[in-house]
């Protein structure tokens, strides 16, 4: 009796144990660039060897590009039994309406062209953070889509909103900003290190300021005001690893 009990046993465990290395082999690359032909993005669209999980959908692709979050893909990948590592480290997946809508016609030669831009999904108030669903690629009157058009998703994604804007309108640099983390007259701790000798003080900002901002810091003893740069929300330094900031941030703009 003892005996066919753990027979049985080994043969439940031996069940899994193949179950969960069949799952393991399922192993899926990500395409490039992710396209999809109706609307409906599955894991086919997204992945290489997706096999018999190709058609569960992930999303509905509302305007002509959508941004999807890197880690909820994974999750639903892994849930119909594929395995995708993310070796790149990607944060979020942008697909796009593969060859819907397009000509090899120049806009120029075209009556009422139009131009793929970023607009806002929704009327959004000054200072609020913009998210993935908040932003897609929709085609405008081409006269329109002209200036300083803000048309990565990934610089988008974020930023604060300076002022308010209505849903539609197309996404200009201007519209958007580094989040403010200090506000005029917080407390902000300044630190200065240097050959492993770390000093800081706790002053009053003097305007509001974002990351990597240069924000002046109000000593509270000898009232002098110190050149700092922001790290984050109450946080800044100042010396060498400050030069290091600004640095890295005048290099990435350019």
């Amino acid at each position: 009796m003892h005996r066919s009990v753990y027979m049985l046993m080994l043969a439940g465990a031996a069940t899994v144990f193949a179950a969960g290395h069949t799952a393991a082999q399922d192993a899926v690359t990500l395409r490039a660039p992710v396209t999809d032909a109706d609307g409906r993005v599955t894991l086919g669209d997204l992945f290489d060897g997706a096999g018999k999980a190709a058609d569960v959908v992930v999303a509905q692709r509302p305007g002509q590009t959508i941004v999807l979050d890197a880690g909820q893909v994974q999750a639903k990948a892994r849930q119909a039994g594929l395995s995708w590592s993310n070796p790149q480290g990607l944060r979020r997946i942008i697909v796009s309406g593969g060859s819907e809508g397009v000509s090899n016609t120049p806009a120029k030669a075209q009556a009422g062209a139009t131009k793929d831009v970023l607009v806002f999904t929704r009327t959004m108030s000054a200072g609020e953070i913009v998210s993935a669903d908040d932003i897609a690629f929709k085609p405008v009157q081409a006269h329109m889509a002209s200036g300083a058009l803000m048309l990565d998703p990934q610089t988008a994604i974020g930023k604060s909103v300076r002022l308010p804007v209505r849903e539609g309108g197309i996404v200009k640099t201007s519209d958007l900003a580094s989040p403010i983390v200090i506000k005029r007259a917080e407390l902000v701790k300044v630190t200065w290190a240097m050959n492993g000798i770390s000093l800081s003080m706790t002053g009053q900002a003097q305007k509001d300021a974002a990351i990597g901002d240069i924000v002046m810091v109000q000593n509270p003893q000898s009232k002098k005001l110190i050149e700092a740069v922001v790290t984050g929300p109450g946080t800044a330094v100042t010396g060498e690893a400050a030069l290091a900031l600004r640095s890295d941030k005048l290099y990435s703009s350019r």
